[in-house]
Protein backbone atom coordinates (compact mmCIF):
# COMPACT_ATOMS: atom_id res chain seq x y z
CA UNK A 1 0.00 0.00 0.00
CA UNK A 2 1.00 3.66 -0.86
CA UNK A 3 -0.07 6.68 1.52
CA UNK A 4 0.53 9.72 0.88
CA UNK A 5 -0.21 12.98 3.34
CA UNK A 6 -0.70 16.19 2.10
CA UNK A 7 -1.05 18.97 4.45
CA UNK A 8 -2.73 21.26 1.31
CA UNK A 9 -4.49 24.45 2.10
CA UNK A 10 -4.93 26.95 4.88
CA UNK A 11 -8.59 29.14 5.65
CA UNK A 12 -8.67 31.73 8.18
CA UNK A 13 -5.74 30.08 10.26
CA UNK A 14 -7.22 26.43 9.78
CA UNK A 15 -4.67 24.27 7.71
CA UNK A 16 -6.60 20.68 6.27
CA UNK A 17 -4.94 17.42 6.48
CA UNK A 18 -6.19 15.16 3.89
CA UNK A 19 -5.30 11.53 4.14
CA UNK A 20 -5.72 9.49 0.31
CA UNK A 21 -5.19 5.68 0.73
CA UNK A 22 -4.56 4.19 -2.63
CA UNK A 23 -5.04 0.36 -2.94
CA UNK A 24 -2.29 -1.00 -4.77
CA UNK A 25 -3.85 -3.48 -7.37
CA UNK A 26 -0.92 -4.75 -9.48
CA UNK A 27 2.25 -6.72 -8.81
CA UNK A 28 5.69 -4.49 -8.74
CA UNK A 29 9.05 -6.34 -9.61
CA UNK A 30 12.25 -5.02 -8.07
CA UNK A 31 15.02 -2.90 -10.52
CA UNK A 32 17.57 -2.28 -9.60
CA UNK A 33 18.00 0.88 -12.00
CA UNK A 34 14.85 2.31 -9.90
CA UNK A 35 15.04 4.72 -7.03
CA UNK A 36 14.80 3.34 -3.93
CA UNK A 37 11.45 3.74 -2.30
CA UNK A 38 10.72 6.63 -0.15
CA UNK A 39 10.21 4.89 3.53
CA UNK A 40 6.42 5.42 4.92
CA UNK A 41 7.86 6.70 7.88
CA UNK A 42 8.75 10.13 5.44
CA UNK A 43 5.49 12.40 5.51
CA UNK A 44 5.39 14.68 2.16
CA UNK A 45 3.99 17.97 2.77
CA UNK A 46 2.78 20.46 0.72
CA UNK A 47 2.01 23.82 2.62
CA UNK A 48 0.04 26.76 1.07
CA UNK A 49 0.61 30.25 2.65
CA UNK A 50 -2.03 31.74 4.43
CA UNK A 51 -3.94 34.50 2.72
CA UNK A 52 -3.58 38.16 4.65
CA UNK A 53 -7.27 38.89 5.68
CA UNK A 54 -7.60 42.84 4.77
CA UNK A 55 -9.52 44.19 7.85
CA UNK A 56 -12.72 46.83 6.43
CA UNK A 57 -12.78 49.92 7.75
CA UNK A 58 -15.76 52.26 7.43
CA UNK A 59 -14.16 55.78 6.96
CA UNK A 60 -17.14 57.71 5.91
CA UNK A 61 -18.04 61.24 7.86
CA UNK A 62 -20.06 59.96 11.35
CA UNK A 63 -23.46 61.96 12.36
CA UNK A 64 -23.47 61.47 16.20
CA UNK A 65 -27.59 61.97 16.73
CA UNK A 66 -29.45 62.18 19.95
CA UNK A 67 -32.33 59.36 20.31
CA UNK A 68 -36.04 60.61 20.32
CA UNK A 69 -36.92 61.34 23.88
CA UNK A 70 -39.47 59.44 25.23
CA UNK A 71 -41.59 62.46 26.12
CA UNK A 72 -40.72 65.37 23.33
CA UNK A 73 -41.27 68.89 24.74
CA UNK A 74 -40.45 71.32 21.69
CA UNK A 75 -39.86 74.93 20.74
CA UNK A 76 -39.66 76.06 17.02
CA UNK A 77 -36.54 78.72 16.01
CA UNK A 78 -36.70 80.41 12.58
CA UNK A 79 -34.14 80.17 9.61
CA UNK A 80 -33.34 84.16 10.83
CA UNK A 81 -32.52 82.95 14.33
CA UNK A 82 -30.53 80.31 13.71
CA UNK A 83 -28.19 82.94 11.82
CA UNK A 84 -28.42 85.14 14.95
CA UNK A 85 -25.70 84.02 17.35
CA UNK A 86 -26.89 86.09 19.88
CA UNK A 87 -30.74 85.24 19.72
CA UNK A 88 -29.90 81.53 19.08
CA UNK A 89 -28.02 81.85 22.41
CA UNK A 90 -31.22 83.01 23.87
CA UNK A 91 -33.21 79.88 22.90
CA UNK A 92 -30.54 77.43 23.94
CA UNK A 93 -30.49 79.16 27.70
CA UNK A 94 -34.33 78.54 27.17
CA UNK A 95 -33.86 74.72 26.69
CA UNK A 96 -31.06 74.60 29.38
CA UNK A 97 -32.98 76.21 32.33
CA UNK A 98 -36.66 74.43 31.80
CA UNK A 99 -38.16 70.77 30.47
CA UNK A 100 -37.51 72.18 27.11
CA UNK A 101 -35.27 68.56 25.39
CA UNK A 102 -35.88 69.58 21.48
CA UNK A 103 -36.02 72.23 19.27
CA UNK A 104 -37.76 72.17 15.58
CA UNK A 105 -35.24 74.56 13.01
CA UNK A 106 -36.42 75.77 9.56
CA UNK A 107 -34.75 74.94 6.76
CA UNK A 108 -37.11 75.90 3.91
CA UNK A 109 -39.45 77.98 5.34
CA UNK A 110 -42.63 79.92 3.39
CA UNK A 111 -40.63 81.85 1.09
CA UNK A 112 -39.16 78.70 -0.68
CA UNK A 113 -35.28 79.74 0.34
CA UNK A 114 -33.59 78.00 2.25
CA UNK A 115 -31.30 78.39 5.90
CA UNK A 116 -27.98 76.42 5.12
CA UNK A 117 -25.24 76.40 2.26
CA UNK A 118 -26.22 72.99 0.50
CA UNK A 119 -24.20 71.08 -2.04
CA UNK A 120 -27.08 70.29 -4.44
CA UNK A 121 -26.79 71.79 -7.92
CA UNK A 122 -31.08 72.30 -7.64
CA UNK A 123 -30.85 73.88 -4.21
CA UNK A 124 -28.45 76.43 -4.40
CA UNK A 125 -30.22 79.13 -5.98
CA UNK A 126 -32.52 78.79 -2.77
CA UNK A 127 -29.61 79.25 -0.75
CA UNK A 128 -27.83 81.99 -2.82
CA UNK A 129 -30.89 83.88 -2.57
CA UNK A 130 -32.01 83.04 1.34
CA UNK A 131 -33.40 86.31 3.10
CA UNK A 132 -31.95 84.12 6.57
CA UNK A 133 -29.77 81.68 7.57
CA UNK A 134 -26.11 80.09 8.88
CA UNK A 135 -23.41 79.06 7.16
CA UNK A 136 -22.85 76.85 10.60
CA UNK A 137 -25.70 75.02 10.40
CA UNK A 138 -23.73 71.79 10.84
CA UNK A 139 -22.04 72.99 13.68
CA UNK A 140 -25.31 74.53 15.38
CA UNK A 141 -26.91 70.93 15.32
CA UNK A 142 -23.88 69.42 16.69
CA UNK A 143 -23.87 72.03 19.52
CA UNK A 144 -27.07 71.01 20.18
CA UNK A 145 -26.73 67.38 20.53
CA UNK A 146 -23.22 67.69 22.97
CA UNK A 147 -26.17 69.69 24.95
CA UNK A 148 -28.76 66.31 24.76
CA UNK A 149 -31.25 68.24 22.57
CA UNK A 150 -33.10 66.41 20.05
CA UNK A 151 -32.82 68.61 16.48
CA UNK A 152 -35.80 68.28 13.88
CA UNK A 153 -36.09 69.87 10.51
CA UNK A 154 -38.81 71.90 9.57
CA UNK A 155 -38.96 71.91 5.25
CA UNK A 156 -42.43 73.15 4.19
CA UNK A 157 -43.51 71.45 1.36
CA UNK A 158 -45.60 72.79 -1.30
CA UNK A 159 -45.64 76.21 -0.45
CA UNK A 160 -42.70 77.45 -2.71
CA UNK A 161 -42.68 81.05 -4.47
CA UNK A 162 -39.19 80.48 -4.80
CA UNK A 163 -39.37 77.65 -6.87
CA UNK A 164 -42.08 79.04 -8.70
CA UNK A 165 -40.33 81.52 -10.39
CA UNK A 166 -37.80 79.23 -12.05
CA UNK A 167 -39.89 76.09 -12.31
CA UNK A 168 -43.72 78.20 -13.35
CA UNK A 169 -44.33 75.07 -15.17
CA UNK A 170 -44.61 72.68 -11.95
CA UNK A 171 -46.86 75.39 -9.91
CA UNK A 172 -50.21 75.93 -9.18
CA UNK A 173 -51.70 78.01 -11.91
CA UNK A 174 -54.57 80.33 -12.17
CA UNK A 175 -58.13 78.96 -14.31
CA UNK A 176 -56.21 79.92 -17.49
CA UNK A 177 -53.50 77.31 -17.18
CA UNK A 178 -50.90 79.22 -17.71
CA UNK A 179 -50.21 82.48 -14.94
CA UNK A 180 -49.05 81.43 -11.79
CA UNK A 181 -51.78 81.50 -8.98
CA UNK A 182 -51.01 83.64 -5.65
CA UNK A 183 -52.58 83.62 -2.74
CA UNK A 184 -53.84 86.26 -0.61
CA UNK A 185 -50.35 87.01 0.95
CA UNK A 186 -48.76 87.10 -2.56
CA UNK A 187 -47.20 83.17 -2.32
CA UNK A 188 -47.48 80.69 -4.85
CA UNK A 189 -47.18 76.82 -4.52
CA UNK A 190 -46.12 73.94 -5.98
CA UNK A 191 -48.75 71.32 -8.14
CA UNK A 192 -49.33 68.31 -5.22
CA UNK A 193 -49.04 66.19 -7.92
CA UNK A 194 -45.88 67.48 -10.13
CA UNK A 195 -44.00 64.21 -9.44
CA UNK A 196 -40.62 65.89 -10.86
CA UNK A 197 -40.25 68.08 -7.26
CA UNK A 198 -40.91 64.83 -5.09
CA UNK A 199 -37.79 63.92 -6.06
CA UNK A 200 -36.37 67.44 -5.66
CA UNK A 201 -37.48 66.93 -1.56
CA UNK A 202 -36.84 63.76 -1.49
CA UNK A 203 -32.57 65.00 -1.77
CA UNK A 204 -33.18 68.03 0.34
CA UNK A 205 -34.30 65.20 3.25
CA UNK A 206 -31.64 63.53 2.42
CA UNK A 207 -28.92 66.06 3.04
CA UNK A 208 -30.36 67.52 5.56
CA UNK A 209 -30.26 63.80 7.60
CA UNK A 210 -26.94 63.99 6.66
CA UNK A 211 -26.35 67.16 8.45
CA UNK A 212 -27.10 65.40 11.45
CA UNK A 213 -30.61 66.69 12.10
CA UNK A 214 -32.85 63.63 14.25
CA UNK A 215 -35.94 64.41 12.46
CA UNK A 216 -37.22 65.39 9.25
CA UNK A 217 -40.70 67.77 9.98
CA UNK A 218 -43.07 68.38 6.50
CA UNK A 219 -45.14 71.43 6.72
CA UNK A 220 -47.46 72.53 4.23
CA UNK A 221 -48.48 69.13 2.60
CA UNK A 222 -51.62 70.45 1.40
CA UNK A 223 -52.94 72.14 -1.50
CA UNK A 224 -53.42 76.13 -1.34
CA UNK A 225 -55.92 77.59 0.31
CA UNK A 226 -56.56 81.20 1.36
CA UNK A 227 -57.06 82.98 -2.31
CA UNK A 228 -58.70 83.19 -5.53
CA UNK A 229 -60.22 79.72 -5.38
CA UNK A 230 -62.49 80.28 -7.98
CA UNK A 231 -59.05 81.15 -10.52
CA UNK A 232 -57.19 78.33 -9.91
CA UNK A 233 -56.26 75.46 -11.76
CA UNK A 234 -53.62 72.03 -10.63
CA UNK A 235 -52.78 70.85 -14.42
CA UNK A 236 -50.15 68.46 -12.85
CA UNK A 237 -52.93 66.83 -11.05
CA UNK A 238 -55.81 66.93 -13.62
CA UNK A 239 -53.12 65.30 -15.96
CA UNK A 240 -52.56 62.44 -13.33
CA UNK A 241 -53.68 59.09 -12.11
CA UNK A 242 -56.15 61.01 -9.55
CA UNK A 243 -57.06 63.99 -11.13
CA UNK A 244 -58.93 66.13 -9.11
CA UNK A 245 -59.26 63.86 -6.36
CA UNK A 246 -57.11 65.95 -4.00
CA UNK A 247 -56.92 62.92 -1.29
CA UNK A 248 -55.35 60.37 -3.70
CA UNK A 249 -52.87 63.00 -5.12
CA UNK A 250 -51.50 64.14 -1.66
CA UNK A 251 -51.69 60.41 -0.05
CA UNK A 252 -49.25 59.26 -3.77
CA UNK A 253 -47.02 61.82 -2.26
CA UNK A 254 -46.95 60.72 1.07
CA UNK A 255 -46.52 57.18 0.11
CA UNK A 256 -43.19 58.05 -2.47
CA UNK A 257 -41.83 60.63 0.50
CA UNK A 258 -42.53 57.31 2.92
CA UNK A 259 -40.97 54.68 1.12
CA UNK A 260 -37.91 57.20 -0.29
CA UNK A 261 -36.62 57.68 3.17
CA UNK A 262 -37.04 54.21 4.43
CA UNK A 263 -33.87 53.36 2.06
CA UNK A 264 -30.84 53.60 4.13
CA UNK A 265 -28.43 53.83 0.88
CA UNK A 266 -29.87 57.05 0.26
CA UNK A 267 -27.97 58.29 4.31
CA UNK A 268 -25.42 55.95 2.83
CA UNK A 269 -22.76 58.73 2.48
CA UNK A 270 -22.15 59.01 6.27
CA UNK A 271 -22.46 56.37 9.24
CA UNK A 272 -25.16 57.58 11.36
CA UNK A 273 -24.59 56.25 15.09
CA UNK A 274 -26.54 56.45 18.50
CA UNK A 275 -30.07 56.86 16.43
CA UNK A 276 -31.98 55.07 19.15
CA UNK A 277 -33.27 52.92 16.22
CA UNK A 278 -32.60 49.96 14.59
CA UNK A 279 -31.82 51.43 11.02
CA UNK A 280 -30.15 54.45 9.92
CA UNK A 281 -33.04 56.56 9.00
CA UNK A 282 -34.70 59.76 9.90
CA UNK A 283 -37.40 60.06 12.17
CA UNK A 284 -40.41 61.60 10.19
CA UNK A 285 -43.36 63.91 11.02
CA UNK A 286 -45.98 65.72 9.13
CA UNK A 287 -47.86 69.01 10.02
CA UNK A 288 -51.49 69.28 9.70
CA UNK A 289 -54.30 71.44 10.21
CA UNK A 290 -56.02 71.60 13.52
CA UNK A 291 -59.36 70.63 12.42
CA UNK A 292 -58.39 67.10 10.56
CA UNK A 293 -58.74 65.69 13.56
CA UNK A 294 -62.50 66.50 13.99
CA UNK A 295 -63.22 66.39 10.09
CA UNK A 296 -63.69 63.40 7.79
CA UNK A 297 -63.88 65.87 4.40
CA UNK A 298 -60.32 67.01 3.15
CA UNK A 299 -60.82 70.53 4.22
CA UNK A 300 -60.47 71.45 0.78
CA UNK A 301 -56.84 70.82 1.15
CA UNK A 302 -56.42 67.19 0.28
CA UNK A 303 -55.41 66.62 3.91
CA UNK A 304 -57.42 63.29 5.79
CA UNK A 305 -55.37 62.53 9.28
CA UNK A 306 -55.92 58.73 8.43
CA UNK A 307 -54.43 59.12 5.10
CA UNK A 308 -51.19 60.74 6.28
CA UNK A 309 -50.67 58.51 9.42
CA UNK A 310 -49.14 55.44 7.72
CA UNK A 311 -46.67 57.12 6.49
CA UNK A 312 -44.83 59.62 9.37
CA UNK A 313 -43.85 57.94 12.26
CA UNK A 314 -45.39 60.91 14.23
CA UNK A 315 -48.53 63.60 12.77
CA UNK A 316 -49.02 67.19 14.27
CA UNK A 317 -52.10 68.55 14.34
CA UNK A 318 -51.43 72.55 14.37
CA UNK A 319 -54.48 72.75 16.98
CA UNK A 320 -54.19 76.55 17.66
CA UNK A 321 -57.24 77.87 19.36
CA UNK A 322 -57.33 81.09 17.13
CA UNK A 323 -57.84 79.29 14.17
CA UNK A 324 -61.04 77.69 15.17
CA UNK A 325 -64.35 79.49 14.29
CA UNK A 326 -66.33 80.80 16.78
CA UNK A 327 -69.07 78.39 16.26
CA UNK A 328 -66.45 75.45 17.02
CA UNK A 329 -68.24 73.50 20.17
CA UNK A 330 -70.21 76.13 20.77
CA UNK A 331 -68.03 78.17 22.61
CA UNK A 332 -67.89 81.50 21.05
CA UNK A 333 -64.25 83.10 20.91
CA UNK A 334 -61.95 79.59 20.90
CA UNK A 335 -59.21 81.98 22.28
CA UNK A 336 -61.47 82.32 25.22
CA UNK A 337 -60.73 78.42 26.14
CA UNK A 338 -57.53 77.20 25.13
CA UNK A 339 -58.00 74.16 27.04
CA UNK A 340 -61.22 72.91 25.78
CA UNK A 341 -60.66 73.55 22.64
CA UNK A 342 -56.95 71.66 22.45
CA UNK A 343 -58.37 69.00 24.69
CA UNK A 344 -61.69 68.18 22.27
CA UNK A 345 -59.19 68.39 19.20
CA UNK A 346 -56.74 66.02 20.11
CA UNK A 347 -58.83 63.39 22.43
CA UNK A 348 -60.74 63.69 18.81
CA UNK A 349 -57.45 62.78 16.64
CA UNK A 350 -56.52 59.78 19.54
CA UNK A 351 -59.61 58.13 18.93
CA UNK A 352 -59.24 58.04 15.07
CA UNK A 353 -55.53 57.09 15.52
CA UNK A 354 -56.43 53.93 17.87
CA UNK A 355 -59.71 52.99 15.92
CA UNK A 356 -59.52 49.93 13.56
CA UNK A 357 -62.40 51.34 10.93
CA UNK A 358 -62.55 55.28 9.59
CA UNK A 359 -65.13 56.55 7.44
CA UNK A 360 -62.91 57.91 4.68
CA UNK A 361 -61.44 55.59 1.91
CA UNK A 362 -57.53 55.44 1.43
CA UNK A 363 -54.89 53.10 -0.18
CA UNK A 364 -54.61 51.45 2.91
CA UNK A 365 -58.14 50.98 3.39
CA UNK A 366 -60.74 47.93 2.88
CA UNK A 367 -64.36 48.28 2.60
CA UNK A 368 -65.59 46.37 5.86
CA UNK A 369 -68.40 43.67 4.86
CA UNK A 370 -70.69 41.68 6.79
CA UNK A 371 -72.77 38.78 5.40
CA UNK A 372 -76.79 38.69 5.83
CA UNK A 373 -79.17 36.66 6.81
CA UNK A 374 -79.83 35.33 3.41
CA UNK A 375 -75.84 35.15 2.57
CA UNK A 376 -75.10 38.32 0.61
CA UNK A 377 -72.33 40.33 1.25
CA UNK A 378 -72.94 43.90 2.58
CA UNK A 379 -71.01 46.91 2.95
CA UNK A 380 -70.72 48.49 6.44
CA UNK A 381 -70.53 52.57 4.95
CA UNK A 382 -66.52 51.96 6.37
CA UNK A 383 -63.75 51.34 6.45
CA UNK A 384 -61.21 49.06 8.25
CA UNK A 385 -57.23 50.91 8.71
CA UNK A 386 -54.55 50.63 10.22
CA UNK A 387 -54.36 51.18 14.33
CA UNK A 388 -51.73 53.47 16.42
CA UNK A 389 -51.96 54.54 19.70
CA UNK A 390 -51.45 58.22 21.05
CA UNK A 391 -48.08 58.44 20.70
CA UNK A 392 -48.77 58.83 17.23
CA UNK A 393 -49.63 62.60 17.94
CA UNK A 394 -47.66 65.76 18.85
CA UNK A 395 -49.71 68.71 19.91
CA UNK A 396 -48.84 72.19 18.00
CA UNK A 397 -48.98 74.93 21.29
CA UNK A 398 -50.74 78.50 20.61
CA UNK A 399 -47.76 80.83 22.04
CA UNK A 400 -48.93 84.19 19.77
CA UNK A 401 -51.17 86.63 20.27
CA UNK A 402 -53.19 86.05 17.04
CA UNK A 403 -56.90 86.28 17.83
CA UNK A 404 -55.81 86.60 21.54
CA UNK A 405 -53.63 87.38 24.33
CA UNK A 406 -51.68 84.64 25.20
CA UNK A 407 -50.21 84.63 28.71
CA UNK A 408 -48.41 81.50 30.67
CA UNK A 409 -51.86 80.38 32.13
CA UNK A 410 -53.14 79.64 28.34
CA UNK A 411 -49.91 78.20 27.11
CA UNK A 412 -49.51 75.76 30.23
CA UNK A 413 -53.82 75.14 29.95
CA UNK A 414 -53.05 73.65 26.53
CA UNK A 415 -49.98 71.94 27.33
CA UNK A 416 -52.33 69.96 30.12
CA UNK A 417 -55.27 69.52 27.98
CA UNK A 418 -52.88 68.01 25.23
CA UNK A 419 -51.56 65.77 28.27
CA UNK A 420 -55.16 64.96 29.73
CA UNK A 421 -56.07 64.02 26.25
CA UNK A 422 -53.41 61.14 26.36
CA UNK A 423 -51.00 62.90 23.68
CA UNK A 424 -47.45 63.56 26.21
CA UNK A 425 -45.53 65.22 23.53
CA UNK A 426 -46.15 68.40 22.01
CA UNK A 427 -44.37 71.52 19.76
CA UNK A 428 -44.64 75.29 20.90
CA UNK A 429 -45.29 77.84 18.39
CA UNK A 430 -44.15 81.33 18.69
CA UNK A 431 -43.24 82.79 14.86
CA UNK A 432 -41.17 85.89 17.37
CA UNK A 433 -39.35 83.23 18.73
CA UNK A 434 -40.19 85.08 21.98
CA UNK A 435 -41.59 82.37 24.60
CA UNK A 436 -43.44 82.43 27.62
CA UNK A 437 -40.95 80.86 30.24
CA UNK A 438 -42.92 80.87 32.73
CA UNK A 439 -45.35 78.33 31.01
CA UNK A 440 -42.89 75.46 31.31
CA UNK A 441 -41.32 73.56 34.02
CA UNK A 442 -37.77 74.49 35.11
CA UNK A 443 -34.94 71.83 33.97
CA UNK A 444 -35.46 70.85 38.46
CA UNK A 445 -38.73 70.70 38.35
CA UNK A 446 -38.88 68.42 35.31
CA UNK A 447 -36.13 66.16 36.59
CA UNK A 448 -38.44 65.73 39.54
CA UNK A 449 -41.81 65.38 37.85
CA UNK A 450 -40.11 62.50 35.76
CA UNK A 451 -38.38 60.77 38.51
CA UNK A 452 -42.00 60.39 40.25
CA UNK A 453 -43.39 59.47 36.99
CA UNK A 454 -41.00 57.13 36.56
Amino acid sequence: MVRTTVAAFGFLGAFAVVSIQVPQFFAVSYDATAPAPVPESVVSEVVTAEEPVTPVVDDRPVVAHVPLPKQVKNIYMTSCVAGTPSFRADLIELIEETEINSVIIDIKDYSGTISYPTELAAWKPAWQNARCGTRDMRELVALLHRKGVFVIARITVFQDPFYTQSRPDLAVKKADGVTVWKDYKGLSFIDVAAKEYWDYIVALSAEVYNLGFDELNFDYVRYPSDGPMNDIAFPHSMAGEYGADKQANLEAFFKYLSEQLDDEELFAAYRHENTGRASSTPWTSADLFGMTTTNTDDLSIGQVIERAAPYFDFIAPMVYPSHYPDSFLGLGDPNDYPYKVVNYAMRSGVERMIASTTLVQGFLHEKETYTNASGTVMYTGKYTKPVYDASKLRTWIQDFDYGGDYDAADVRAQIQASYDAGVDSWMVWAPSNRYTRAAFKSAAENDVSSQVSE
